[in-house]
């Protein structure tokens, strides 16, 4: 039976960063079987906290699938926050602008969130195929771009009714909860971002292994020099590569922004365009690992608090845990060469 290398990598490194939060529960006097008991149980321990898990993980699929598909075509999003933050601009726009049905508005705000999230990703595109500047400096500068944007915007043309630091709330016909989703998960924030999330893993994963726009993205990704000289054209797979990781991390905005959330508020870059990098990390890169290390992460932070509550053990651990985990799977090239290693001894025992 084939073992999945990178699977394996990734539960070693869970593995490990639970570890570590045993030491640290200890270290502040407390059980970590209690600790891990009650931080698994506010996830999983009813439907709605099931629901609110989920809801969770909804944007960080998509930010975890942005920087992931950026990877895999050998550039660097740490731009998610800032198309993120865009994406649920634009789709907070139309939800406020607009006073359509709800099938007809809330299908046009995921578009809007879409399109402003792969435009933003579009320019550092462009400056990287023509002139070449690296993608890592440019999407950071365009996070501040979009994060002083939006606190113009939000002020000036959609200010709330008693904040100024914060949108008006969107209407029912503008937000992607569902009333018959609600009550399935006896009230919890979950949403219709979830089917969003989950399609387009389907959709990113046949894109990068069924097609040849998937194939050509990735070849420019492992090869830029050979991909030039077998006919590709490179600066437009560039461009092309930014837009879509940038669509992917605007429609996280729109999910969280009219999902998880119902307004937007200023002088905050969403964390999960960050955290989507430790889940591409822990995922390695793939669609289906995303999904599964996004889960995983929201089952933390969603668990955190009632772990908190329960013992006294502070939330922070859980946040500790989350950055030891990225902090195994970024090294997981040594854990690599150790397995290469064991598996040399166990076939030269044979």
């Amino acid at each position: 039976m084939k073992i999945n290398k990178d699977l394996i990598l990734a539960i070693v490194a869970v593995i490990l960063g639970l570890m570590a939060g045993s030491l640290l529960m200890l270290v502040a006097k407390s059980s970590p079987v209690d600790g891990y008991l009650y931080l698994f149980q506010g996830g999983l321990m009813n439907i709605e906290r099931i629901g609110n898990t989920l809801a969770t993980a909804t944007p960080l699929i998509l930010t975890g699938l942005s920087v992931a598909f950026a990877f895999r075509t050998g550039l660097f999003n740490i731009g998610a926050a800032g198309q993120m933050l865009i994406g649920g601009l634009c789709a907070t726009a139309i939800g406020l602008t607009y006073a359509w049905p709800k099938p007809m508005l809330v299908p046009m705000m995921v578009g809007a969130a879409a399109l402003g999230g792969g435009l933003w990703a579009a320019v550092p595109g462009w400056l990287k195929a023509r002139f070449n500047v690296h993608e890592v400096v440019s999407t950071i500068m365009m996070n501040w771009i979009a994060y002083w944007t939006v606190y113009y915007t939000v002020p000036a043309y959609f200010k709330g009714s008693f904040m100024e630091t914060e949108s008006q709330r969107l209407s029912q016909y503008a937000s992607l909860k569902v009333q018959w989703l609600t009550d399935l998960f006896n009230d919890s924030y979950i949403n219709l971002g979830i089917f969003i999330a989950i399609i387009i893993v389907i959709l990113i994963a046949f894109v990068l292994t069924r097609t040849t726009l998937g194939y050509e993205l990735k070849a420019v990704g492992f090869n830029r020099h050979a991909s030039e000289a077998a006919g590709i054209d490179v600066n437009r797979s560039i461009i092309i590569s930014m837009t879509i990781a940038g669509m992917l991390a605007g429609l996280a905005g729109v999910t969280f922004y009219a999902g998880y959330a119902s307004n937007i508020q200023i002088g905050i870059l969403p964390s999960q365009g960050f955290d989507g990098i430790a889940v591409s990390l822990l995922g390695a890169n793939s669609p289906w690992g995303v999904l599964g290390a996004a889960v995983f992460f929201g089952l933390l932070h969603t668990g955190k608090g009632f772990m908190n509550a329960m013992t006294s053990i502070p939330p922070e651990i859980a946040d500790t845990i989350i950055a030891t985990i990225i902090y195994f799977s970024a090294t997981s090239i040594l854990m690599q060469r150790l397995w290469d290693k064991l598996r040399k001894k166990i076939g030269g025992a044979k």
